[in-house]
This record gives structure tokens, C-alpha cells and sequence, in this order.
């Protein structure tokens, strides 16, 4: 037995997928796969096959001629092919979160393209795609030209390049956004968006916490679990920042958490790296970030005794600050943003 791909267009009405599929099994083709594209020609079905050996790429043609299928494809298959499209696509997608550069490797690999071809210069118009050719704008800058002549590509293979486009492009915006942060002291670390990778580094940081810092941090509640980890470093319409020193440890960590149109920051500092200014630093890219969405300000709640907390919110911003027994909520407003309620001094 031999593998074989096989793409043809029929009609797309009720009965005619299952007169292709009888005809192949008449050559006693075996069907291990297959998938349905929607086009305006009609439907596209792709098949991954297993045929008899003695079975030709005419033979397979002349079968797909009789099942009423058209603008026929057939070539030999590789057991990789064994994958199914969209495991395919997950698998590229996750190679690409830990390598967004892999961005035309990945192409290649999910169109089983012909050739890809780079340019640095920006598409010089829409992204789009005909027969033999697609075009895709690079995040990291530049186009990206992707050629096969056979098969014609299809919409659903359009609409699954661009979403590898896409992860690629979100992977590339947070390698940006990483940033050296130089602290007063002459120490350097590096300030950069959480991901879910991230939970071993940020659980270390947890572990070499004290238990004040601990306490601090989540208002008498002791270290989070995993899960709850999990759910901070990639908050829904949130951001956490981490501060990494130059062995890559998990010094810091600052949670911007949505609650409407209101965040909710907190920031966790390893004890050997408090009182250098490295809470207040992450603490304003968290206002600075805010600005730039729906945020209409951010509020703090910590204990009315922390006052290394309450000293880096006064250099963050002025704002009021509401005390109700042993803890205090401090309003920051967000710049470009009107002011929510009267200014009052941050208790100490």
C-alpha cells in the first residue's frame, strides 16, 4: 500500500462527496483523512489516501474523473501527512510562540509550499492570495510571498496562514517590548511581559519570598497556588510585568488586573532587590500601559503599615487614598484620564 494526497473540487450539493468517495473505494483506496474547503468553484475536498501499490497517479485520476470530481491533484504522500490539518496547525503554532523568527519555515510546513520568498520592503498592498500565490505581511517588517503551483490554494488555507501570522506577530510585539532597566544602585535587569512559561521562574520567586513580603503582597493570604500563578501572569485585559536578572532569575513581578474599567495593580519584589526603586519602576509602565487602553485609573489595596508600598505609590501618582481598618486603597488616576474623586494625601 502506497500514500497518496488527492485534491478535486465537486459540486457542493447533497450526495456528491459520497459518489467521489465510492469511486476511490471501487480502486480499494483506503481514506485516512479528509478535509472540505468552501470555495466559490465549489467544494474542495482534500483526501489523505492509502491505495494499492499497483495503483497509478492516472489510475487515481480516472477514479476521481468517475466520482464527478474535477481540477484533480494527485501526488505521493509522506507518513507525516498521517497528521491531521488542524494538529498540524497547533503544532506550528506552538513552535512558533518559542521562535516567532520560524515564521516562513512555518508557512512552508503548513502550505506544503513550494518555495517562500522574504522581502524587507512592506506589501505594497493588501494581503490576499490567488491561485499559486499568496502574500502575507511580516509582523517583524517585510512581506512574505508564498508559491505552489498545484494545488490552487484555498480560503481555509488563506485564513490559517494568516493566523500563524498573527501568533507570530504577537510573539514578536512582546520580544519588543522587552526593556533594560538601569536602577539607581548601577544594577541592570531586564523588564518584559509574563507568559505562561513563566510560572517556574515567577513560583521560584514566590518560594524565596519572606513571609512579610508574602504577607504584603497578598494582603495576609500566603503564596498562591499554580493555577492561581497561571491565571496572573496572562490576566484577562491585564498585563504582569517580571524584572529578570542577567542569569534570567525572576526578580519581581507587577499584576495589572482588570475590573471593568478600573485596574488593579500589585507588586512583588524579592527582598534582596527591595527599597532600589524596582517596585516604583514597574509600577509606572503599569500606569504608562493603562493610558494607552480603557483604564480609567488603577487602584491599589495594601496595609496601612507597608509603607515602602505606600511611598512608591506617592512617586507613581497622586491620588486619594481610603483607609478601612488595617488596609488602604489608593486611586491612581491614569494619565490623559479625568480624576476620580478629590485628591488626598496617601497615608504613611
Amino acid at each position: 500500500m502506497a500514500l497518496w494526497r488527492i485534491r478535486a473540487t465537486v459540486d457542493d450539493r447533497p450526495g456528491y462527496l459520497s459518489v467521489l468517495t465510492a469511486s476511490l473505494a471501487l480502486k480499494s483506496v483506503n481514506i485516512l483523512a479528509v478535509q472540505v474547503h468552501t470555495t466559490e468553484a465549489g467544494a474542495v475536498d482534500d483526501f489523505l489516501v492509502d491505495a494499492p501499490d499497483a495503483l497509478t497517479e492516472a489510475d487515481l485520476l480516472g477514479a476521481v474523473a468517475r466520482g464527478r470530481g474535477r481540477d484533480a491533484f494527485v501526488a505521493r504522500a509522506e507518513a507525516e501527512g498521517l497528521a491531521d490539518q488542524p494538529t498540524r496547525a497547533l503544532a506550528l503554532a506552538g513552535r512558533l510562540v518559542h521562535d516567532p523568527d520560524a515564521l516562513g519555515e512555518a508557512l512552508v510546513a503548513l502550505l506544503d509550499a513550494a518555495e517562500v520568498r522574504w522581502r524587507p520592503d512592506p506589501l505594497p498592498g493588501r494581503p490576499g492570495y490567488d491561485d499559486s500565490r499568496m502574500m502575507l505581511a511580516d509582523p517583524a517588517g517585510g512581506s512574505y510571498e508564498v508559491l505552489r503551483s498545484r494545488p490552487s490554494f484555498t480560503p481555509a488555507e488563506y485564513a490559517r496562514a494568516q493566523a500563524l501570522v498573527e501568533v507570530a506577530g504577537t510573539m514578536v510585539r512582546r520580544h519588543q517590548e522587552q526593556t533594560a532597566l538601569l536602577l539607581p544602585d548601577g544594577a541592570e535587569l531586564t523588564l518584559r511581559t509574563a507568559t505562561g512559561d513563566d510560572l517556574d521562574g515567577v513560583r521560584g520567586l514566590h518560594e524565596r519570598a519572606s513571609a512579610a513580603s508574602l504577607h504584603s503582597r497578598y494582603l495576609g493570604g500566603g503564596a498562591p497556588s499554580d493555577a492561581r500563578l497561571r491565571r496572573l501572569l496572562e490576566p484577562a485585559g491585564g498585563r504582569t510585568l517580571l524584572a529578570v536578572d542577567g542569569d534570567g532569575t525572576v526578580v519581581a513581578m507587577a499584576n495589572l488586573l482588570a475590573e471593568g474599567d478600573l485596574g488593579e495593580i500589585a507588586v512583588l519584589v524579592e527582598d534582596r532587590w527591595q527599597r532600589r526603586g524596582l517596585g516604583t519602576a514597574l509600577a509606572r509602565r503599569l500606569l504608562a500601559w493603562a493610558g494607552k487602553g480603557r483604564f480609567a485609573a488603577l487602584v491599589a489595596h495594601t496595609g496601612a503599615d507597608n509603607v515602602a508600598m505606600l511611598r512608591t505609590l506617592r512617586r507613581v501618582g497622586e491620588g486619594p487614598a481610603e483607609r478601612d481598618g488595617a488596609m488602604v486603597s489608593v486611586t491612581l488616576p491614569v494619565p490623559g484620564r479625568e480624576s476620580i474623586g478629590d485628591s488626598a494625601p496617601v497615608a504613611s
